[in-house]
């Protein structure tokens, strides 16, 4: 089995491959040393990626796992050029160039005449939303729920699989940052666990999906928010 996993080189994505390459899979990383660079801002830059992947992988992945993001705030007060540059470059990266490689794995998967995995790392924002500055985030978070769950109603007769995790705070550098920002106290008071999660409890609910789920699952969303948001 070969996977492509976007996003390899920090934060929860790094803990992905860690758990992935435990398992004994084959991962293509993206943005890692040994991995494939690739600018998700810059359109054309997802079909290079899975291009390149497909070379690296001798003709054949078997599963694809969207985890590359970014978390940047947008005032509404900005200039109006800016806030819509801001939107579109959010947008681009977190769920058009998701969506680019969704399809370009499902056109694969159909011409082999195969079978295959999507796993889509959104975000509690998807459902609970985010902050003022931050409605494009939970915008292209909440598309790619949708965008998952249509993937897995369009094709399970074809036995291609989609999954989403929703991670709420996690402890990575993007959050550290976030909490320092938002006063740490009073955001982990709304969390009942009373911390946020570590990067490898969002990797297991990935693993998880990737290598484990039934089929039945498909069109599954896993939160992993330590109680945040329940629904």
């Amino acid at each position: 089995m070969t996977i492509l996993l976007t996003g390899s080189s920090r934060g929860i994505g790094a803990a992905i491959l860690d758990s992935l390459t435990a398992a004994g899979t084959a991962v293509i990383g993206h943005g890692t040393a040994s991995g494939i660079p690739a600018d998700f801002s810059q359109p054309g830059a997802a079909d290079r990626l899975w291009q390149a992947a497909l070379d690296q992988a001798g003709g054949a992945i078997d599963l694809l796992i969207n985890n590359a993001g970014i978390f940047e705030a947008n005032p509404l007060d900005d200039d109006d050029a800016d806030w819509l540059a801001g939107w579109e470059r959010t947008m681009r990266v977190n769920l058009t160039a998701a969506a680019e490689l969704c399809r370009l794995a499902v056109l694969h998967w159909q011409a082999r005449g195969v079978g295959g995995r999507i796993v889509n790392v959104a975000s509690r924002a998807a459902y609970r939303g985010d902050s003022p500055a931050h409605w494009h985030y939970a915008a292209s978070k909440a598309g790619m729920v949708a965008m998952t769950k249509t993937i897995a109603r369009g094709y399970a007769r074809d036995s291609i699989l989609a999954f989403a995790v929703c991670p709420g705070f996690t402890m990575t550098g993007m959050a550290e940052d976030y909490l320092e920002s938002r006063g740490g106290d009073k955001l982990l008071a709304d969390i009942p666990l009373g911390r946020v999660a570590d990067p490898a409890e969002v990797a297991s609910a990935v693993r998880y999906l990737a290598l484990d789920a039934p089929p039945s699952m498909t069109g599954a969303v896993i939160d992993v928010n330590g109680a945040s948001y329940v629904r």
